[in-house]
């Protein structure tokens, strides 16, 4: 389990639960008080570990349709909320042997689709498709086996104006060369 590898490339998935709670959407506050809800999401990711302290990482996140159906204001229907995009990180690393507790922080951009449907008004009432960028971080913990099977659990928080809550917890999985 030692880890002689202090440097170089990795390569990476990664499998998630993804979480999001809206608070009053401006637009649809009239008909829905808040979006809460959750979905699985994905990830694969490339990186270049400078020593085992610093590394620079790539990836493409896809954080899935989040949706689910709700009952508002006498109304009912049901609402989707798509993310996904491409995100460059910074990682700080601190090992402990095979172990290692990280931080990252990195920009995300983004497209996000907003799908919302009222029954009682025969089809979508909003719908959104935007894109953006903004903030992401997060931290984790990661174990080396076999010197180059890299697993890892981590915690991210999206950062995207307008929103209350949006986060991620992810397994993951990288080969170091």
């Amino acid at each position: 389990m030692a880890q002689d590898n202090e440097g170089g490339l990795y390569l990476g998935a990664a499998v998630g639960q993804f979480d999001v709670d809206l608070d009053q959407p401006d637009e649809i506050d009239d008909v829905i008080e808040d979006f809460d809800t959750d979905d699985t999401s994905w990830k694969a990711f490339a990186g270049w570990r400078f020593n085992p302290y610093f590394a620079v990482e790539a990836a493409y996140v896809d954080f899935g349709d989040s949706g689910d159906n709700f009952d508002a204001s006498g109304s009912s229907g049901d609402y989707t909320i798509g993310l996904s995009g491409f995100a460059p990180y910074l990682v700080g690393s601190f090992p402990i042997g095979p172990v290692e507790l990280f931080g990252k922080v990195g920009y995300y951009f983004y497209d996000l689709e907003v799908d919302v449907d009222i029954d009682d008004l025969g089809g979508d009432v909003f719908t959104s498709d935007d894109s953006g960028e903004d903030v992401v971080y997060g931290l984790g913990a990661g174990i080396t086996f076999f010197e180059r099977a890299h697993a890892r659990l981590e915690y991210e928080i999206i950062d995207i104006e307008g929103t209350d809550d949006l986060n991620a917890y992810w397994l993951s999985a990288a080969w170091r060369f």
